[in-house]
C-alpha cells in the first residue's frame, strides 16, 4: 500500500521537472502527507499539462458522500479495469503523483517500523495515479480527488511490505498522462507499466517513528536513523495509536481534521 508520502519540492520546481504549468504556487516542504489531505498532482487536458492540488482519496462521481474517498487512497493495479470505482478513471483520467519519498511500515510482532523509499539520484518519484471529479449535492462544490495505484513488491520491498506504489518511469510520463489513449489496445499497453520498480531504481532506509503520527511534520521525518538512535530517542510516537494517543504501535493514517471535513478543490 501507500499511506503516506512527502512532497518537499515547491510546485514551481515540479512544474519545471514535468514541463507543466504551475496552478498552485505552493512552497512544498511537506513531509507527512496523509489520505484526505490535498496534494500536488500532474494532470493533462488535451496537450496541456498542469500541476494542481487534489484531495487524496478518490471519490467516484456517483458517490453519495465524500466519505467514500476516505478509504480509497490506493487502487490495486491488477483490478483497475474491473473495479467500477476506478475503471472509468483508468480509461480517461490518469495522473502522476510526484513524491520525494513514500513511507512503508514493516511489521515486527506488534511493532510497525517505518521506512522511507526514495530515488537514489534524489529526483522525485512519479507515482501512477487516477483522478475523479465529484459534485457535493449539498453545496454544489466540485471536489477533485485522486488515488495511487499499487502493485506487488520488488525484491527490495518484499521484506517490508507485500505491496508498493507503481512508479512510472520518466520515459513513460507522457504516455501515462496522454488523455487520448482510451482504446482497449492503448489501455493494455498502459497496464504494462503497472509493474514494480526495478530494485536499483529505489533506495530504502529506516526513519523515525515520529512519522507514525500525522500531526508531526518536518525534515527530520525523512532523515535516516539506526536502531541506536531509535532506542535512545525520547519518542512517544513509537507507541502512538491511530488517534495519536499513547499505547499501541500503529501508524496514524488519517488526520482527524480531514475526517471531519472535505476540502474544496
Amino acid at each position: 500500500m501507500c499511506g503516506r508520502f512527502s512532497q518537499e519540492r515547491s510546485t514551481s520546481d515540479l512544474a519545471e521537472i514535468f514541463e507543466a504549468e504551475d496552478r498552485v504556487d505552493a512552497p512544498g516542504l511537506r513531509f507527512n502527507v496523509a489520505p484526505t489531505d490535498d496534494a500536488a498532482v500532474v494532470v493533462q487536458r488535451d496537450d496541456h499539462k498542469a500541476i494542481t492540488a487534489y484531495r487524496w482519496g478518490l471519490i467516484p462521481h456517483w458517490s453519495e458522500s465524500a466519505d467514500t474517498g476516505n478509504r480509497m487512497f490506493n487502487a490495486r493495479a491488477e483490478t483497475i479495469d474491473r473495479n467500477p470505482a476506478f475503471r472509468y478513471a483508468f480509461g480517461k483520467r490518469r495522473c502522476l503523483v510526484p513524491v520525494d519519498a513514500f513511507y512503508e511500515w514493516r511489521r515486527d510482532g506488534k511493532v510497525r517500523t517505518p521506512y522511507a523509499v526514495v530515488r537514489p539520484d534524489g529526483k522525485p518519484l512519479a507515482l501512477a495515479g487516477l483522478w475523479a471529479g465529484w459534485k457535493d449535492p449539498e453545496s454544489g462544490d466540485v471536489v477533485r480527488s485522486f488515488t495511487i495505484l499499487t502493485t506487488g513488491p520488488n525484491e527490495s520491498m518484499r521484506p517490508i511490505h507485500n505491496r508498493m506504489p507503481v512508479v512510472i518511469p520518466e520515459s513513460a510520463w507522457d504516455q501515462w498522462l496522454d488523455p487520448t489513449l482510451t482504446k482497449p489496445s492503448d489501455l493494455r499497453e498502459l497496464r504494462g507499466l503497472l509493474e514494480p520498480a526495478a530494485d536499483d531504481e529505489i533506495r530504502i532506509y529506516r526513519v523515525s517513528h515520529r512519522v507514525n503520527n500525522v500531526r508531526n511534520d518536518g525534515p527530520d521525518l525523512v532523515a535516516p536513523v539506526d536502531d541506536a538512535d531509535e532506542a535512545t530517542a525520547d519518542d512517544s510516537d513509537a507507541a502512538a495509536k491511530p488517534d495519536g494517543e499513547p499505547g499501541a504501535e500503529e501508524p496514524t493514517l488519517f488526520p482527524d481534521r480531514a475526517l471531519r471535513s472535505t476540502k474544496p478543490a
